[in-house]
Parts: structure tokens; sequence; C-alpha cells
């Protein structure tokens, strides 16, 4: 999972049923036949029916997800569906009692024939909280918007019934002949109004999301892989070719740095852009699958500011093929939906693969050094500014609680420095012919998909695949309570952090801005509850200011990502203009930049001696 933080503010936002006949039950067989109606919505709702499999007790819990793989949240998928039925073979109803958010009981349950319930969506119910608390991570939720768009994140539709959730799955989906279900499972039913998927068990239906819409969607093959780009963009601000360049260029570079770690056959980007209205996605990035990441972002960025975005979480999510997709313990390979227990190893899970999606950009020349040593000390700095003494294995398998769940952003920040340290021994100790990615293969041939192992034992394995000194950072530095001292690593592959001066960014401030916007009128104004910078005092701006236009350039809530996209050019003494309204009047006002300056850590490369150490490390 990566999540992104887009810092703005609005008024009330701030960022951080009938079924049909189509699915019969199977008597050949024993599996679970699902039917999931998207062509009769009543209400912004969607009727789900369930036939059973042969039940031999008298009593059967039916249950959807407290939590799903990927999320490390805990959100109650069951607190959407309501009016949950149960029915014997002559249609008599059977007693059903809820026991709590997400399981019902189900009496008399050898008689039971189907189920049926109605499912509300997550995207409509959003806050916009930060990160959303209480809210469930868009990219992992589920959007009913009939005749338009409907993300079918499987865990948010489909339950499972006590001790079946190994039987296979059918899922038929009858939708309306205008919209297409984007997903890299295969339909086996060739008709225009319903699709029919077929998985070996309920794990493998919840890794299978499936995005309804008109089509717009591009296809191409890197290195064997079939890969689909499917977009769902409200007011057609973006379509799947504008993107697939990039995309392409990106996965392909990817490809190339793995090797032959991942055999994947196809995989799909599933991208759903948010309107960012009451009723729409609030919760941007994206969750993985292994063949598939579903994406949620503001229709409103601007194409630049799109495709970066982009990169950034579809280059995470990919590399999760490798962790834990590939590589995991065994609380990932029996996750339990409802009881779920955690993983030590996020720093592996989630830490590796955000330095991977850094690390190959550098190593297949899509970045210059520069900006990898920015990255890496924009990391380090984000780290500080969370407990750098909670060590890391007690975060990760306590993740779900405080105060260990408030740190769970750190697996992004040192998390990927810990993967960037390790790559760095490696390197050193094998005369710059091995590294961590080396390592992922080993893991990869001695465990795999199938085969998960002990959380206890993962620290020892890697000590013997690699070296001592490895082993000890692991011990020193993972699990327990030092931080860091990254000046020892830097220096092995000749660089050296100092501080320096740079011009900050005119309009955020840490996680927040120094603006907001009235969602009704959809103006910009200046936050009064907060110091102004010189920029702001340079040109007598005051809080509660609107902002009409810089330059020219008319600016509202439609188009905010461009001011701030725009503000990134602006230089030292450049002259402005700027259109503002104070105080119910309209004015202009002539001056020039006077940017904020703040220090920071930045890395270079200062010991010649080290160079071929370093490029083995970026490029080797």
């Amino acid at each position: 999972m990566k999540r992104i933080l887009f810092v703005f503010a609005f008024a009330s936002v701030l960022w951080s049923c009938k079924t049909t006949s189509s699915a019969v039950k199977s008597t050949a067989k024993q599996e679970i036949a699902v039917n999931i109606n998207l062509t009769e919505v009543k209400e912004d709702k969607v009727m789900v029916t369930v036939w059973a499999p042969k039940i031999n007790t008298d009593e059967v819990n039916y249950s959807l997800p407290k939590m799903v793989p990927g999320t490390y949240s805990v959100d109650n998928y069951g607190r959407y569906i309501e009016d949950l039925k149960a029915f014997d073979t002559k249609g008599n109803q059977l007693p059903v009692t809820k026991k709590e958010d997400n399981t019902w009981s189900i009496k008399n349950a050898k008689s039971v024939y189907k189920i049926t319930y109605l499912v509300n969506d997550t995207f409509d119910t959003e806050h916009g909280k930060g990160f959303g608390k209480e809210d469930i991570f868009s990219p992992a939720g589920t959007n009913i918007n009939a005749g338009n768009n409907f993300m079918i994140n499987m865990h948010g539709f489909v339950g499972y019934f006590q001790d079946k959730m190994d039987l296979p799955y059918k899922v038929t989906i009858s939708h309306p002949e205008t919209l297409w279900g984007a997903t890299s499972m295969t339909d086996l039913d060739t008709t225009a109004t319903s699709d029919v998927f077929v998985t070996t068990r309920y794990a493998e239906l919840v890794e299978n999301p499936v995005m309804y819409f008109k089509p717009d969607y591009t296809t191409f093959t890197v290195d064997g892989m079939d890969i689909l780009i499917a977009v769902y963009s409200p007011n057609g601000k973006v379509t799947a070719e504008s993107i697939t360049p990039e995309m392409k260029t990106m996965m392909t570079a990817q490809k190339m740095f793995l090797g032959k770690i991942n055999s994947t056959k196809k995989y799909s980007v599933l991208l759903y852009l948010s309107t960012m209205s009451d009723t729409d996605a609030k919760g941007f990035g994206a969750l993985e699958h292994p063949t598939a990441t579903t994406v949620v972002l503001p229709e409103m960025l601007p194409k630049e500011r799109l495709v970066e975005s982009m990169k950034d979480v579809v280059s995470h999510e990919f590399f999760h093929i490798v962790t834990p997709l590939t590589i995991h313990s065994k609380e990932i390979q029996y996750f339990d939906y409802n009881e779920p227990k955690m993983s030590e190893h996020l720093w592996m899970y989630e830490g590796v693969t955000e330095y991977f999606a850094n690390l190959f950009q550098i190593n297949q020349g899509l970045i210059d050094e520069t900006e990898f040593y920015k990255r890496m000390s924009e990391k380090i700095e984000h780290a500080k500014k969370l407990d750098d003494t909670m060590p890391f294995t007690t975060m990760s398998a306590n993740v779900l609680t405080e105060p260990y769940k408030d740190q769970y952003l750190n697996v992004y920040e040192k998390g990927a420095l810990i993967g960037m340290c390790i790559d760095i021994i490696i390197r050193e100790k094998s005369n710059g012919e091995r590294g961590i990615l080396d390592l992922m293969h080993q893991l990869s041939n001695e465990y795999g998909v199938t085969k998960a192992f002990d959380d206890q034992e993962l620290f020892a394995k890697i000590t013997a695949l690699t070296y001592p000194e490895v082993g000890e950072f692991l011990t020193k530095y993972v699990a327990g309570p030092t931080p860091i001292p990254y000046e020892t690593y830097f220096a092995k592959v000749g660089l050296t952090k100092s501080t320096e001066k740079e011009p900050a960014a005119i309009f955020v401030k840490g996680r927040t801005t120094y603006f907001k916007i009235n969602q009704q009128t959809k103006e910009i104004f200046i936050k009064q509850d907060i110091e102004l910078t010189d920029f702001y005092k340079n040109l007598d701006l005051k809080g509660g200011d609107v902002l009409m236009a810089i330059n020219g350039k008319t600016y509202s809530l439609d188009n905010v990502y461009t001011m701030l996209s725009d503000s990134k050019n602006w230089k030292e003494n450049d002259p402005i203009t700027l259109q503002i309204k104070r105080d119910g009047k309209e004015q202009t006002i002539k001056g020039t930049v006077k940017l904020n300056y703040e220090e920071k850590e930045i890395v270079k490369a200062t010991d010649a001696s080290k160079s071929e150490l370093k490029n083995a490390w970026l490029k080797g």
C-alpha cells in the first residue's frame, strides 16, 4: 500500500434489489456461487446473492473482512452490509443474528440454500481526515455510481462461510451493457451484460479487483507481461492513452531492474480519478495485489503532477510482487481476515518495496544521482519527525494498536532507509558484486509464493545468505531501539551529508497549507490563523485575502494544484502581479517574489576513491 497526502485544505475537508438467474448453485462440486447485481441499483446499494455450499453444522457464520492484506488498518467492511437474509431451498427465511460488525450467525445451517444482502459503498462516506482513521482507504474501498462507475474491491462485496474459505468461488457480475469491467481475471462469459470469474479460494478472489466504467483503457506487453492501464475520469480530463507512454517507460524499467524474479503474466492498473465532491473518494494512493494495483487520485491534478503521482504509487505497488506477495511470513500466507495477526517485517514488505521504487529509477537512468540522494535525504528528514527509537519489528507486530499505528508512515521513510543500508553493506562486503536485490532473489528461491517463513527465523536466514554484518545491523537497528547512523553507511560509498539553505514551498508548510478553500464559492483564501512568511509580508498580503489570479492566470478549487505547481517555478525577485479580494473589494498587487528558505540536509558524492562501489550500488 502507498498513501499520498496532497496538502491543501477545503472549508470542511483537510487532506491528510433483485438477483438474476445467471448464477446457479452447483451440485457437481463444492463451490461458493455469487451474483453481484449492478443493473438494479437502489438507493445507492447493490444486491448480492451467495449460494451456500453444503454445510454440516447446525449453525454457521458468514463474515466480511475486518481488514485485508496490505492495508494495516482495521476497516470492518461488514459495516456497509444491510438486510442480510438466509433462505432454504423452499424460500423460507432462516434465523439470522448479527454477532458483531462483520459476522452473521445463521441457524438451521444445514438447510441454508442462499443468503442475500445489500452493499453500501465506502467512497461516499469518506471525510478525508488526513489519512482517514475512521475511513476506509479509498483504493481498498468500494464505489457504487449507477451507470457510471463501480469499484469492486471484492472484500467489500463478498464474504466467506466459516471453515469454507478454501472452496472455489464462482462470481457472476450482472452489469449494464455500456459498462466494461477492467481486471486481471478472465471473464468466462462472452455476453455483453454478464461477467463470470472463477477463483480457487476466497483469498484469491480478494486479490482481484474489478472496475466497471465506460471503456477507456490501453494494453501493451513488456518482457512477456501483458499490462492493462484502465482510467475512469468522470469529467474526461484524463485518458488512458494520455498517461500510457510514461507508464510503459516506467514499467519496462521495473521489469529490467527485477530480472527473473517475477513471472506474472498479466498486470492491471485500475486508476479511479476523484472529483473530490462530498460523496467521492478522498484517500489518495494505491493498494497492491499480485496481478493488479488499484489507484485513486484527484482528477484536478495537472497532467505532470498526475503522472508523477502515478509513477510514485504504481512503481511502489508493482514491486510488492517481490514482497510480501512472493516473500512473506505465515501471518501473510494464512491471513486471518477477522482476527489478523501482524508480521514483524514491515521494514521488508513496505520499506524494501519503497526503496526499490526509488533505486530502480537511478538504476535504469530515469533520474540522476542528485535526485536519488535528495529523495533519501528527505526520507531521513521525515523519519526524524517520527519515533526513531521505536524498534521496527515491535511497531510492525503491533501496528494495529496505539502507540504503534501512529508510527506506520515510517515504513515508507525509515523502512526504505533500512533497505538502503542493507544494500550498501552487502555491496561493500561483496566488493560490489551483490546487493539487496540479489538477496530478494535468494529469498524468493528459498520461499516463494506458496512457502512462508516463520517471523522469528528471517533474520537468521538473511544473515546466512549474506554476511554477519547484515545480521548485526538487523539486530541493532531494526529489532533494537538504536537510531541508524546514516553517515556511517553513506561514507562506505563515498557520500557526505551537509546542511544547505534551500527555497521552501510558498503555499505549503509541512503537512498543511497557508490557504483554505471555500467549497461553495471555490475561492482560495489565505489563512488567518497561521504566521505568514516573507513571501506574503513582502506583498502586504493578509489573512482572509482571496487569491483570484496570479500573473494573469485565474485560480480556484478547480485548478488549485496548478497553482501549487506554477509556484515551484517562481524565482527570487521575479516580478509578480496578484488580483485579490480584500473585505469584498477587488484590488491588484504588484511586487516581486520573496522566497522562503529553510535548512535542509543534503547528500553529495565527495570521496572519489569509493566511486566504483558507489556505481555498483546505484547501477549494479
